[in-house]
């Protein structure tokens, strides 16, 4: 990938890469590197709890889009994270 196909660099951005990995871990989304799709709960935990970590450290610093960006991407990755979960 040259760097004219790579995003921007903002926290918007930062906030979604670490959401695929998320969802990766999920099982929700292919591996980049292998193509493949598995779980791996103790990784996704721990990449909610960046976030979440993220989110703590960053309040009132972000302005509004990053703020719903940030929340919206914890609230939907809970979710999913109780739903895998659950179904075992």
């Amino acid at each position: 990938m040259s760097d004219a196909e790579l995003p921007a660099i903002d926290f918007s951005t930062f906030v979604l890469s670490l959401s695929h990995s998320a969802l990766v871990h999920l099982g929700d989304a292919e591996d980049p590197s292998t193509g493949l799709r598995g779980r791996d709960l103790p990784m996704a935990r721990q990449t909610i709890d960046l976030l979440s970590l993220l989110q703590e450290k960053t309040r009132g610093n972000l302005d509004g889009g990053e703020e719903r960006v940030l929340e919206q991407v914890l609230t939907d990755l809970r979710l999913r994270f109780v739903e895998v979960t659950q179904a075992g």
